[in-house]
């Protein structure tokens, strides 16, 4: 018997403009679209064409409108400045962005000019993206604490009128002073913004250049609100440049339509909330994460949202993210996998967990990374709540893979987000192209065209778009993950492509590999990368690390992992190396730098990410590498 997904997925794919615009009936535009979908100059498919639309207007003032004027929009939490606790309601939000869009367009922004965002864990970094999106213009949220370097290639490809930034950071026992590498940032590029917007935050004062740069406080003391500007539904919302990319960056865009029909319509279908809901993606602003499902998603459908100034222990223990589920009555929590596998290490009874009310609590969504399936088995455990494994992308803005919880929830498979959402064609081809069998490891790739919400093309690049995502494989979106898909339709996503090595003929997934060694009771997580052998042509290397508080010798716990691969993938792995690590390398998303830790086992000149957390480890893997016979080379 059919349910409810099933039949969407299924209408989505033959009657497309039928189904999304359906969805569409769910936003506010100022002019309906004249065809739902274009496709007169594929590869560059476009949505809505011909409708006008404003973000900022659907995030803010159609709830204040329709009477959640008083609802709180956004909650501010903020152990790192003292436990800081700031609420805003739909009214007071959009107040606040009126009068900063005031400021952007007093500073010369008008539509479709650019506002690149430097921004810690603040409300006005997402008053910041709300004002811009107000005037029409497009956005570019740079991760605060990006080197400024980095950030000037960012000013270079996005041209903006004005940056946004703040005086600092706030990290765990330290403070990023921001405006120093904002300043450098204006120096090294080539062009130069006008001004610079800069907020001050009680912890470090920042020196202004005067003539450049405007006080926040200040300006928005003088300012006047503006009102939400029409833009066509085809016209960019923002810019997000993906991470680790080397050279020139890679901007990925974001239209204004299709983005906000297909983010308000997975609210409610994928991860079941309903307007008036507090939902908590506990992600960065400079993330997609951040972007989708912190400001935009949540806004669109009327929810209350958190944004979280801290990390999941340390701030100040493992019951971080418990006090802030039970503080403001969160129903909903996103977040990556590692975070819980930090949780899991610092505290693995989950005994801090105890002391909070979760009654309010229900599902847990956990993307960014793949979910091993003991990280999965342990929230479950504790929490006694469904854990969602799912999948997606810079590049999709919303989930590709997912359990859709309000349409029909599926058994959950271990290792698997689950089922392709509808309007996703996704496939599995193998090394010639050809469609692989069920079961059958390969490229996993989506039939052209996607839906509403993916990227339309990169940044003023529709050349390098083509050559970066859809040359390989034509008539495809390439993902650059491999996985596959088994008799049942579940979707296992098993590691980058480049992630796939070739030990002797054999092509093995390290994530397959990394399941294995994450079974392991004393490990809390762990990351394998394939080495150059001079036999086999590569061999899996596992790094581990260990739960809090375990004494056991290491050399036995390496011994019993190696034995666990040998047991569930067989000596065709030839795995027979770990070692012990204190932590592994990570950008600030909580993705493991697997490529940096690859270049360092093989001994090759490495360049330190921009997005790394902790830089200071990666000489503390090259030693622990060193000691099994790898890793000769510094940076």
């Amino acid at each position: 018997m059919d349910n409810a997904y099933d039949v969407a997925f299924r209408r989505a794919l033959r009657d497309r403009d039928g189904f999304w615009a359906e969805a569409a009936d769910d936003v506010r535009w100022f002019k309906r679209w004249d065809r739902v979908f274009d496709d007169s100059k594929a590869p560059f498919y476009r949505w809505y064409v011909g409708g006008l639309v404003n973000s900022c207007f659907n995030a803010v003032d159609r709830h204040v409108e329709e009477g959640r004027g008083d609802q709180p929009a956004l909650i501010y939490d903020s152990p790192l400045t003292g436990f800081t606790v700031k609420t805003f309601t739909f009214r007071e939000l959009r107040d606040q962005v009126a009068r900063f869009a005031g400021v952007l367009a007093a500073a010369g922004v008008n539509k479709g000019d650019r506002v690149v965002i430097y921004m810690p864990m603040v409300p006005e970094a997402v008053v910041a993206m709300l004002a811009t999106a107000r005037l029409g213009a497009v956005h570019s949220v740079v991760f605060g604490g990006f080197a400024a370097p980095e950030l000037a290639a960012r000013i270079d490809d996005a041209k903006p009128k004005v940056v946004v930034t703040a005086s600092c950071g706030v990290e765990p026992g330290r403070l990023i002073p921001y405006k120093p590498m904002v300043d450098e940032a204006f120096e090294i590029a080539k062009s130069k913004p006008g001004r610079c917007i800069v907020l001050q935050r009680p912890q470090v004062a920042a020196p202004m250049v005067k003539g450049r740069d405007i006080d926040w406080d200040e300006a928005m003391v003088k300012a006047k609100p503006v009102d939400c500007v029409p833009v066509l539904a085809t016209d960019p919302l923002y810019i997000l440049y993906t991470s680790g990319t080397t050279g020139t960056p890679k901007g990925v865009v974001h239209d204004n339509g299709g983005h906000l029909v297909a983010l308000k319509w997975s609210m409610r279908n994928v991860y079941d909330m309903a307007p008036g809901d507090t939902y908590w993606a506990a992600s960065d602003v400079g993330w997609v994460v951040g972007h989708s499902y912190m400001v935009y998603a949540p806004l669109f459908h009327g929810c209350t949202t958190i944004l979280y100034e801290g990390k999941p222990v340390g701030t100040p223990d493992a019951g971080a993210f418990w006090r802030v589920i039970a503080q403001h009555g969160v129903q909903a929590l996103f977040c990556a996998p590692t975070a819980f596998r930090a949780i899991k290490r610092e505290d693995p009874d989950a005994l801090l967990l105890k002391n909070y009310d979760m009654s309010r609590f229900r599902i847990l969504f956990l993307a960014g990374e793949r979910t091993d399936p003991d990280t999965l088995r342990w929230a479950e455990t504790h929490l006694k709540k469904p854990v969602i494994d799912h999948w997606w992308q810079t590049e999709t803005a919303w989930p590709i893979a997912a359990n859709p919880m309000g349409l029909h929830r599926f058994p959950v498979k271990p290792g698997s987000p689950t089922k392709a959402m509808p309007g996703w064609d996704l496939g599995v081809l193998d090394g010639e192209g050809k469609p692989a069998k069920a079961g059958e490891i390969g490229s996993l790739v989506v039939k052209l065209p996607m839906p509403p919400g993916s990227l339309p093309t990169l940044w003023n690049a529709d050349d390098r778009f083509i050559e970066a995502y859809l040359a390989d494989f034509p008539g495809y979106y390439k993902t650059a993950d491999a996985g596959m898909i088994d008799e049942d339709g579940y979707v296992y996503v098993m590691a980058r492509t480049d992630d796939i090595i070739n030990v002797a003929g054999h092509r093995l997934s390290t994530g397959a590999i990394e399941q294995v060694l994450a079974s392991h009771p004393n490990v809390a997580e762990c990351a394998v990368v394939g080495v150059r052998d001079a036999i086999k042509g590569e061999v899996p290397v596992g790094l581990l690390v260990l739960k809090a508080g375990v004494a056991r010798p290491e050399s036995d716990i390496v011994s019993e992992v190696v034995g666990l691969v040998r047991r569930d993938i067989g000596p065709v792995a030839a795995f027979k190396q770990a070692v012990v690590v204190a932590r592994l390398p990570k950008t600030r998303s909580g993705k493991i730098l697997r490529g940096t830790i690859k270049k360092i086992a093989d001994s090759e000149p490495y360049k330190v990410p921009p997005t790394i957390e902790d830089p200071a480890c990666l000489p503390e893997i090259s030693g622990a590498l060193g000691r099994i016979g790898y890793a000769r080379t510094e940076p």
